[in-house]
């Protein structure tokens, strides 16, 4: 419910980015720097509430940043022009960036690791659910009633969640008791000496960075190109990336643990073979104008990375230490949303040279580094994966 909210308070603006080009008189790259602020206020303060969600109660951290983030959603109507959309979406990010890190450490404490793909992939698909469900329905309110509708709808929402986390929400597990030998080291010590973990923030950063331009992009594209109104541009954009994300995140998950179950590097070839997925059907985007097919061609590159996704948490917290799980994935989340601050303002200015079809098509090739870096450091990840073993049998 929360992952939900979360995903689709974030939604709402992709759905409404013809609406403010015309209320406001602002320009795609006045919107992509808008986007870019989100991503990068989102990035910053979700290292430091990650590394926040090390030292305090997960529980709080959660409540109180899902109240922030819906007020600050529920303000955005009180925007009169380009600069308080700026100012008032950064409010939104931090209040967002609370929650990712905290909830997939809390996750990984209440499931054993031969299950904690599995556990992780099911709370991320409300992250794909959220996107194409409250991206489509901020359509459908801002078709009827003005940009405005969605935000305040949402933010009610917001507010009646954080009523029932109050109640339902269980603090952090056993799993994460620290022992006194290991909770002295500073978290960020511990990634920073770690290349896997530092291996895997590299690889969320391109992945992240070339998801993130194609996802907030491809509603103008259905609208602009394809001459759609926003409902249906939803629909063949977001919902057709969320749903394809909806399905395979869980196959990601049961696979990887399946293949974990098998080998140590089991996860880490899920990754690979979810981003190269992922790279093959943006390739061919310049070259197909019908709407089916690009409904299609969204879903299919979705769908890998939701592989993706559905382990990559997982993996990351195959080799951290329990203490560290929440820094380390503020860390890794900062800097995937560094590179999607980066590639959705770089993607319309590259657009106005190439158009936006040729843009989608040229982010394959972030997808396709990140594989080559994953396949490259399987000798490493596996030493990193047994030193740890080792650790934990004489610690």
């Amino acid at each position: 419910m929360t992952s939900f909210l979360n995903a689709a308070d974030r939604s709402i603006l992709n759905s409404v980015k013809p609406l403010l080009r015309e209320n406001f008189g602002i320009t795609d790259i006045q919107l992509g720097l808008i986007d870019t602020t989100f991503f990068w206020v989102y990035a910053v303060c979700a290292f430091l509430f990650g590394r926040l969600g090390d030292s305090v109660r997960r529980r709080n951290m959660i409540i109180f940043g899902l109240l922030f983030w819906s007020l600050a959603t529920g303000i955005m109507p009180l925007a009169t022009g380009f600069a308080m959309l700026w100012a008032m979406r950064g409010f939104v990010a931090v209040g967002e960036s609370t929650y990712y890190p905290t909830a997939t450490a809390l996750i990984s404490g209440w499931h054993k690791p031969q299950m904690r793909s599995r556990a992780l992939s099911i709370h991320q698909t409300a992250v794909f659910a959220g996107g194409g469900i409250g991206g489509w329905v901020a359509g459908e309110l801002a078709d009827a009633h003005g940009w405005s509708a969605p935000f305040l709808v949402f933010a009610v929402l917001g507010f009646l969640a954080t009523g029932l986390l109050f109640h339902l929400l269980r603090d952090d597990a056993p799993e994460d008791a620290r022992s006194p030998s290991v909770s002295k080291a500073e978290p960020l010590r511990l990634i920073l000496a770690n290349p896997a973990a530092i291996l895997l923030c590299g690889v969320f950063f391109l992945a992240t960075a070339a998801s993130s331009a194609v996802l907030n992009w491809c509603n103008t594209y259905a609208h602009d190109v394809l001459g759609l109104n926003l409902a249906d541009s939803a629909l063949v954009g977001p919902v057709m990336i969320t749903s394809a994300g909806f399905i395979s995140v869980l196959i990601g998950g049961v696979l990887a643990d399946r293949m974990a179950a098998k080998h140590s590097l089991g996860r880490f070839t899920v990754l690979a073979l979810g981003l190269s997925f992922a790279a093959l059907f943006l390739l061919p985007f310049p070259w197909v104008t019908s709407v089916p097919l690009v409904g299609v061609l969204l879903f299919a590159t979705s769908f890998g990375k939701g592989l993706f996704d559905g382990c990559v948490y997982a993996a990351l917290h195959d080799v951290m230490p329990a203490q560290a799980r929440a820094t380390a994935a503020g860390l890794m989340t900062m800097l995937g949303f560094i590179g999607a601050g980066i590639t959705t303002v770089a993607l319309p200015a590259i657009a106005v040279h190439t158009g936006l079809a040729a843009g989608f098509a040229m982010m394959s090739g972030l997808y396709l580094m990140a594989v080559i870096a994953l396949l490259a450091a399987r000798p490493m990840i596996l030493r990193v994966m047994t030193q740890m073993a080792t650790e934990a049998r004489h610690g």
